[in-house]
């Protein structure tokens, strides 16, 4: 089974990193992806603010997701670049990562997240990246 068939069917469960982090599926298809996070105390640096490399992380999954609803079931991707730009801090509350493939080419797919918090929409983070198509290489 594909991954996106088992995040379809099983959701948060399909992925370890998600069961890790507490992120959730919220939607995906036609090249976007959703996901939603509760920033917890242990996610947080120490003055108390969500820590950077989880910003990254949540966006690069968001974009990945993405990407997985472009890819033919014999493709798989790899991470090539990511970049985060960080806006905004947060404490507390839900975020959402919201990921979307700008650019699908043979080899390599261009694509970019933005963060916001869920109470307010405001902007936390942008994520750009670039992966590289592997084809034949089974479900990834």
């Amino acid at each position: 089974m594909s991954y996106l068939s088992e995040v379809k069917n099983r959701g948060q469960k399909a992925n370890p990193f998600f069961c890790l982090m507490g992120i959730n599926p919220e939607k995906f298809g036609d090249g976007k992806a959703r996901l939603s996070m509760e920033v917890r105390d242990d996610m947080k640096n120490g003055e108390g603010w969500l820590q950077g490399g989880i910003y990254t992380a949540l966006g690069d999954e968001a974009i990945a997701l993405a990407i997985y609803t472009q890819l033919s079931e014999e493709e798989t991707i790899a991470t090539i670049s990511c970049t985060t730009h960080f806006i905004r801090g947060v404490r507390e509350g839900t975020i959402f990562a919201d990921g979307e493939v700008v650019r699908k080419g043979r080899h390599v797919i261009y694509a970019e997240a933005t963060l916001t918090d869920a109470n307010e929409g405001n902007l936390l983070a942008r994520c750009s990246a670039s992966f590289i198509v592997r084809a034949g290489a089974g479900t990834g």
